[in-house]
């Protein structure tokens, strides 16, 4: 898919370095011959996890820093090729309850991020994770670039912001940046104990703990979902490829599928288990954005980008990965 030899002695800055997706691309990295610093706060309620690189700990540098702290970002940008900008607040439902952290975090913490790379190191790299969270509840499907950005929670408008202020940046002082909108996440080292992150998190933790899968609504609704590694794969290209500058790419999925049918794959996996639909809770159903999936055509056009690891393969990986891993990431 690219040279790999690109990233071999680079200096690389992984914001969230210490969840999901930040681990999942530093493993790339290190066996990729790259100069890792890990950046998390390691805030209880989001994602980092020491676990998450045990086993790589001595491979990699690791600090325990807030991307809020605009004095330990200016220094820590210095020297660095590549910067993967993945540190966030990922829960919907926390942005509407405390919106102000909402808004430190996703808005003017990629702001002080930027004006550290503007000033200390203006030749980085940096790649910002967004969401397909800035379309809202959609007006066509598939969803491309060019749709309307109509967000339904706190959280999508400060992403937004974040985002953007990416692009500015690219496009202003020629900072090289580049923005992708995830859709769903899933794989190994993904928080399970709750849903600030995934749903498909707790209905793993629920499906091991021998519990009903509690899909909201008549489950109809459909979502696209990437395997991390198809993600990290993303990533890594939208890092090389000077097309990336300034741009803003969708990733998505062939399959697209409704939550009763995903639960009920994630059961045919496993061997056992059960889902029930029950009510939205009020608080939640106000802000569904209904079915959605995703147009991807412009990154794989323009990067040659396209998922490889179908919708069972990756779900069975990632059962695997929780049965034999579960004590981690239960608490």
């Amino acid at each position: 898919m690219f040279n790999q030899e690109i990233f071999k002695g680079s200096k690389v800055l992984i914001t969230g370095g210490l969840g999901f997706i930040g681990s999942n691309l530093a493993r790339r990295l290190v066996d990729l011959g790259a100069h890792l610093t890990l950046v998390d706060s390691l805030i209880p309620e989001y994602g980092g996890d020491l676990f998450n690189v045990a086993d790589i700990k001595d491979r990699v540098h690791i600090n325990i820093s807030d991307v809020r702290d605009e004095h330990s970002m200016a220094y820590l940008v210095r020297g660095q090729d590549f910067l993967f900008n993945l540190a966030g607040q990922t829960s919907h439902l926390d942005s509407m309850l405390d919106p102000f952290t909402d808004l430190q975090i996703n808005c003017l913490a990629q702001l002080s991020i930027l004006e550290a790379c503007r000033k200390n190191n203006p030749d980085i790299k940096i790649i910002f994770a967004s969401t397909r969270q800035l379309y809202g509840k959609p007006d066509y499907l598939p969803v491309d670039e060019r749709h309307l950005l109509q967000p339904v929670d706190v959280n999508g408008i400060n992403k937004m912001a974040g985002e953007w202020y990416h692009i500015v940046y690219n496009n202003v002082y020629n900072l090289r940046a580049c923005a992708l909108r995830l859709t769903n996440t899933y794989g190994p080292r993904m928080r399970v104990k709750d849903a600030r992150q995934t749903f498909v998190g707790i209905w793993i933790r629920l499906l091991i703990e021998g519990k009903p899968i509690k899909v909201f609504g008549d489950g109809t609704q459909l979502r696209d979902f990437n395997f991390v590694e198809d993600v990290v794969d993303a990533i890594l290209l939208a890092a090389i490829r000077e097309e990336s500058n300034g741009k803003i790419f969708n990733l998505g999925s062939s399959e697209s599928i409704n939550l009763n049918d995903l639960a009920q794959l994630m059961i045919d996996i496993m061997g056992t288990g059960a889902f029930e639909t029950v009510p939205f809770p009020p608080d939640r159903k106000r802000i569904d954005i209904g079915d959605y999936y995703g147009d991807y055509t412009q990154i794989k056009s323009l990067l040659g980008w396209e998922p490889k690891v179908s919708l069972r393969t990756g779900m069975r990986r990632t059962l695997d990965y929780y049965k034999q891993y579960s004590q981690h990431y239960w608490s």
